[in-house]
């Protein structure tokens, strides 16, 4: 049998942004190799495109995020739909959410592997995008970092993003006054005529750690970072006495060679009595279920709002992945490669 299979194989470290010839487009066999006790095969319908992707595309480092091995397939969290199985808990026809790869098939071993399914009434695409990974990793962040009172001022940096987003809402659902940090002037406009925050700072036009003090005047006291960089940096600043810092991402320097850089300063930690805490949402797997109970709750009422940028073609996988850097995306930014993708059931 010939194989159809395509797949975007990673063959040199990117500098900067990820162009095209750090890649290489070629037809693998994960759509007839035979499967092995245990495994199934499964055909990919979209991937879910994130800025931490990038750093799993860099030099393996001392940090702790993976890294693609040379001349192997892109990895990504792919929504998915199972096309032959030798695994009685995943039958033909389930749809699941997994981390795969930009491959057209994938062949994944589940035996020690809890994958998510998708349930019926609900599409590939709402599964990854509005209850995804991006919307529990703001509710973590924000319910159990950051720990918010009413009354208290929190700070999003990218807060027009998928994350930032939600983190910003439920912040407002918990009584805080929020301001939101995003690059445009109709990001901005956004996050104050449809996400109800209390403010915004566009960092194109305007000095971030002024603006801070001009919104926050008696300090930060949760800044949800999303960012990193000179961000960062002016929101340590304007930290209030026993503030908490969530770090969530550190897109400044996702397409920088070498470690994301710190902010200057740690007696200003220390002095402040901050709090600084680092995540993933995989740290709260036991608290998926409430959570997803939760979010599900506040979009259906409205509480939340949620915008989805979804684009398709197997063949775009690399420019739609580099419009999480050029600042056009809006949104979740999901990769549609099949129509079933769509499917409710």
């Amino acid at each position: 049998m010939t194989s159809h299979n395509r797949q975007w194989l990673l063959r040199s470290r990117p500098k900067g942004l990820l162009q095209m010839n750090n890649l290489e487009l070629v037809n693998g066999n994960h759509d007839v190799r035979p499967l092995k006790s245990g495994e199934i095969r499964i055909r990919n319908l979209l991937f879910q495109c994130a800025p931490t992707m990038r750093n799993w595309m860099s030099e393996p480092s001392n940090s702790l995020y993976r890294t693609i091995d040379l001349g192997t397939p892109v990895q990504a969290l792919a929504a998915c739909r199972v096309v032959e199985s030798r695994n009685s808990r995943y039958p033909v026809g389930s749809r699941i959410i997994i981390s795969s790869c930009w491959s057209e098939y994938d062949i994944i071993d589940v035996s020690e592997l809890s994958p998510k399914f998708i349930p019926e009434g609900i599409s590939a695409i709402e599964s990854v995008g509005k209850l995804g990974i991006n919307s529990l990793t703001a509710y973590f962040g924000i319910t159990r970092i950051g720990q918010p009172r009413p009354g208290e001022t929190l700070v999003v940096s990218g807060a027009a993003g998928s994350t930032g987003s939600v983190a910003a809402q439920i912040g407002r659902l918990k009584g805080c006054r929020v301001i939101g940090i995003a690059g445009g002037k109709n990001k901005c406009d956004w996050l104050m005529n449809e996400c109800g925050l209390d403010g915004a700072i566009d960092y194109h036009t305007e000095d971030v750690n002024s603006a801070l003090k001009d919104h926050c005047p008696n300090g930060i006291d949760i800044f949800y970072d999303n960012v990193g960089g000179q961000i960062l940096q002016a929101a340590v600043d304007n930290m209030a006495k026993f503030g908490r810092i969530i770090l969530c991402g550190q897109i400044a320097a996702y397409n920088q060679d070498g470690p994301a850089p710190a902010f200057s300063n740690m007696m200003r930690l220390i002095y402040g009595s901050i709090h600084m805490q680092g995540f993933l949402y995989s740290d709260y797997l036991d608290d998926i279920p409430k959570a997803l109970n939760d979010l599900t709750s506040w979009m259906q009422s409205g509480d939340i709002i949620t915008r989805l940028d979804v684009r398709s073609g197997f063949e775009n996988l690399p420019s739609i992945f580099n419009a999480l850097f050029d600042g056009s995306n809006q949104g979740s930014l999901l990769a549609v490669i099949d129509d079933d993708a769509h499917a409710l059931a």
